[in-house]
């Protein structure tokens, strides 16, 4: 026993102590100094040898009347600017990925004054291809500062740019008022946060020369939320001609219509009127709300148990995106910016949230995470990871491939091969989950804070590194060349999959073969793993909108 607890004390240390020592600030180097249209900017070499320059700001911060308006032009500078440190994140509530950072979770962190890019390039960059990385966070939370495009510049000789943007209600909201005061047709809108990243995209067009990019070779990719904001680029008609191919991880084509977002018709939770009663009363006006301070404004979606930024997001709002709704573009290559496409999810991406679900899953020490019914666990997460490659890759695929538009390709992400101690197996708890595939596409071991010296091991690092070059790689073609490579056949009415695992697991490999609802309640119906009881709750868990339209199964299998 005392062997035991000594063993699982040293386990402990290692889990929670410091992570390896922060590199060394930036210095300045005049080798990186570039001229950009708003002026001179000097950045600095990182330790992987890549150019980088930090919070170049891309549009005027959108505070005080620019609050809720589409944004305005970045004004230039005098002299030399050092770009060395990272933005401030945009307002957001830190939660439990803040957490394995060592930052306390449900604080309101942040300033209205974040719309800036990072860019990293190879030495001596000329007409490279430009890759525009969108991070995730449900539209609410994230920040350039957990990304670093170093080695993914190096490795593939792409020039890698960066985007902050709004979140939250500051970045989704629509209202009548905000409508009634635009000064531009695009204030109108209810999606400032892509329009941030149209503005984005308009800066990138005019600079990336400046960095040694090609300006028409841009490739748009985004995880999570960022893939679900790249499939709202592709939709976007704002966004026309800005961008040249585009590649959605793990995103969404959901969205909610107007009436919805705000609240007169639906069940939206945290509708915006509801919102502008609670700051500002019935009759809130355009400077009413604009008025609010930031803690006024998200304390206004606070619950009994703390901060919960849940809101509509992705809003059809006949501006940014079509009335009819997101998915609706993709039915032909008339109402969607046909560029080649591709889209991917991990098998197994339920895992992350439900890792972090009490009553999925216990905690030792606040870091290491056992299910409670494993064979419950394992199965739940896979009937909602299929439901969301369904939403996100064979229907909306299928969807563009029916419309004309033939240059799209699919991809799973299977790596499960994360180390295990005494207390959790990575390998089971999280899989391939949501997020995962992130390391292996940057080529870059950090991204669960305190669990990456368990996930990311000697043991596994030779195999791994390999899968990372070769996804790198595929990445890196499709930025170049539009086609990730003869190896990868494009989507076709057989499915073509490209499953990215390493050799021990039989991968990179194609798979046919396309999933659907149908498929998914039949295989539920008789999954022995399942009581009929577990069966109905599984069902009632793939109604949720972000999954995509799953409403309908618990009917097909006699739970409605």
């Amino acid at each position: 026993m005392r062997r035991l607890l000594v063993s699982a004390a040293c386990l402990l240390a290692a889990a929670c102590g410091p992570r390896n020592a922060a590199p060394p600030e930036p210095v300045a180097d005049p080798a990186t100094t570039a001229e950009i249209a708003q002026g001179r900017v000097t950045g600095f070499v990182s330790p992987e040898g890549a150019h980088a320059w930090r919070a170049i700001p891309y549009a005027a911060p959108p505070v005080g009347d620019l609050r809720w308006r589409a944004p305005r032009p970045a004004a230039s500078w005098s002299g030399n600017r050092e770009a060395l440190t990272h933005a401030e994140r945009c307002p957001q509530i830190t939660n439990s990925l803040d957490e394995g950072r060592g930052v306390e979770a449900g604080l309101r962190v942040g300033s209205e004054d974040c719309l800036y890019l990072d860019v990293y390039a190879p030495p001596g960059a000329v007409d490279l291809p430009v890759m525009v990385w969108i991070h995730g966070g449900a539209n609410v939370w994230g920040s350039t500062e957990s990304y670093d495009g170093s080695q993914l510049a190096i490795d593939q000789n792409v020039v890698v740019i960066m985007v902050q943007y709004r979140l939250g209600p500051l970045g989704w909201f629509s209202h009548p008022a905000l409508r009634e005061g635009a000064q531009l047709p695009e204030d109108a809108a209810a999606d400032f946060a892509i329009l941030d990243l149209i503005e984005a995209l308009r800066w990138t067009r005019a600079n990336a020369a400046a960095f040694g990019g090609d300006p028409e070779r841009v490739t748009i990719f985004g995880e999570s939320a960022g893939g679900h904001n790249v499939a709202a680029l592709l939709a976007s008609p704002l966004a026309e001609g800005l961008f040249d191919r585009a590649i959605i991880q793990s995103g969404s084509v959901a969205s909610y219509p107007v009436a919805e977002a705000e609240g007169r018709s639906g069940e939206a939770a945290n509708p915006s009127l509801a919102i502008a009663e609670r700051l500002a009363g019935g009759d809130a006006s355009a400077d009413d709300l604009r008025g609010v301070d930031l803690d006024t404004l998200f304390a206004a979606y606070e619950t009994g148990g703390g901060f919960r930024l849940t809101m509509p997001t992705m809003i059809a709002d006949g501006v940014v995106l079509p009335e009819d709704g997101l998915r609706s573009a993709f039915a032909s290559e008339e109402t969607f910016n046909a560029v080649p496409v591709i889209t991917g999810t991990n098998r197994d991406e339920m895992k992350l949230f439900n890792a972090l679900d009490p009553r999925l899953a216990s905690r030792t020490f606040g870091v290491f995470y056992r299910p409670r019914d494993r064979s419950f666990y394992d199965a739940l997460s896979d009937y909602q990871s299929r439901v969301w490659m369904v939403g996100a890759v064979d229907d909306v695929a299928t969807l563009m491939r029916e419309g004309g538009h033939e240059d799209v390709w699919a991809y799973r992400f299977d790596w499960d091969e994360g180390g295990s101690n005494l207390f959790i197996d990575t390998g089971f708890m999280l899989g391939a989950a949501h997020a995962m595939e992130i390391p292996f596409v940057f080529n870059r071991f950090e991204m669960f804070g305190r669990l990456d010296r368990f996930l990311f091991n000697d043991r596994n690092a030779d195999s791994r590194e390999a899968l990372a070059r070769t996804m790198g790689q595929h990445w890196g073609n499709f930025a170049a060349a539009g086609d990730p490579g003869a190896d990868w056949p494009r989507w076709g009415a057989r499915g073509n999959r490209m499953r990215f695992d390493t050799p021990a697991d039989g991968g990179p490999e194609v798979v046919r073969g396309a999933e659907t609802m149908a498929s998914i309640a039949e295989r539920l119906e008789t999954d022995q793993r399942l009581t009929p009881e577990e069966r109905c709750r599984v069902a009632a868990s793939l109604g949720d909108r972000y999954f995509g339209e799953s409403d309908g199964i618990a009917g097909m299998i006699g739970c409605g």
